[in-house]
C-alpha cells in the first residue's frame, strides 16, 4: 500500500515518528507521500524524508487555508524550494471555503499559479477541495489540457462530480478514513467510479478511520481504508492494494 497523503512531519508526531514509520511498514505500507502545508512547515517537511529517504516522498505547495493577503510572498518562498529539493507533486493546494470566505479570490489566484507550476514542471497536483468544488473546477477549466493531472484528495463526492473531474485531465480520487464512517452514503458511488480511479490515503493526523476514530490518525491505518474499499467493491484487499498502488506509482513516478 502507498499512503498518498500523510502529514507525519507535523508536530503531532514529534514524540514517536520512528514508531509511526515502523507501524506503517508492519501494516504493509511501502511508501508515504508528504504534502506540504505552508511556509511554516517547510523545514519539518524536509527533515522527515532525510531520515527515511527510501520510504517518503515530498510534495510542495501552499494550502488554501493558509492563503492570506500576503500570498505573493508565501508563493515566492514555496517556489524557491523547487530549485533546492526534489518533489513528486505540487501540493497540498486547492480551495477551502468551509472556514472562511475572506480570501476566496486570493485562493483562486494561488491555485492558478500552482497549476501553472504543475504544467511547467510536469508534476501532478494534490488538490484539497472543501466546500469549493464549483470554484475549483472553474479554475481548472481555465487550464484544461492533456497535461493537467493529479489527485482530488479526500474525495467524498458523487459519481457525477467524479466524471466532471475526469473530464479535466488525468485525475485520481484520494480515499481515506471517511469511507469507514457510519454516515458515508457517498461511498455507494465508488463502484460506479471504479477502483482504477482511486488512491489510498490517510491525511494523518486527521480523519482517523474506524475503529480508531477520535484518536490521532497515522499511516498504518491506511490498511482500514483498503479493507473498507475491498468490502465496497466485493473484492480482496490484495486486489485493492495492487490496483491503488499501481495508480499511485504511475501518477507520482514512484519506483
Amino acid at each position: 500500500m502507498i499512503d498518498t497523503h500523510s502529514h507525519i512531519f507535523l508536530e503531532e508526531f514529534d514524540g514517536d515518528r520512528s514508531d509511526v514509520i515502523a507501524r506503517a511498514k508492519m501494516a504493509g505500507v511501502q511508501h508515504i507521500i508528504l504534502p506540504n502545508v505552508d511556509v511554516t512547515t517547510i523545514d519539518s517537511l524536509h527533515e522527515t524524508p532525510s531520515l527515511y529517504p527510501a520510504f517518503c516522498s515530498m510534495a510542495m505547495g501552499l494550502h488554501p487555508t493558509s492563503v492570506t493577503e500576503n500570498y505573493s510572498e508565501d508563493l515566492a518562498i514555496i517556489r524557491e524550494q523547487f530549485s533546492q529539493h526534489k518533489y513528486v507533486a505540487i501540493g497540498e493546494v486547492g480551495m477551502d471555503l468551509y472556514w472562511d470566505k475572506t480570501f476566496v479570490e486570493q485562493q483562486k489566484e494561488v491555485l492558478r499559479e500552482q497549476v501553472r507550476w504543475s504544467l511547467e514542471m510536469n508534476l501532478p497536483l494534490i488538490l484539497h477541495v472543501r466546500d469549493a468544488f464549483d470554484e475549483t473546477i472553474e479554475v481548472l477549466r481555465e487550464f484544461q489540457c492533456e497535461k493537467l493531472r493529479g489527485v482530488f484528495h479526500s474525495f467524498t463526492g458523487t459519481a457525477e462530480e467524479a466524471r466532471t473531474i475526469f473530464s479535466l485531465g488525468d485525475f485520481k480520487l484520494g480515499i481515506n478514513g471517511v469511507v469507514t464512517f457510519k454516515k458515508s452514503d457517498w461511498r455507494d458511488a465508488l463502484p460506479e467510479i471504479g477502483l482504477e480511479n482511486l488512491l489510498l490515503e490517510t491525511d494523518c493526523p486527521y480523519l482517523t478511520p474506524v475503529p480508531y476514530r477520535g484518536k490521532r490518525n497515522e499511516s498504518a491505518y491506511v490498511l482500514y481504508v483498503c479493507e473498507k474499499l475491498a468490502e465496497v467493491f466485493g473484492i480482496s484487499a490484495d486486489v485493492v492494494d495492487e490496483v491503488t498502488t499501481n495508480n499511485a506509482k504511475r501518477l507520482f513516478g514512484i519506483q
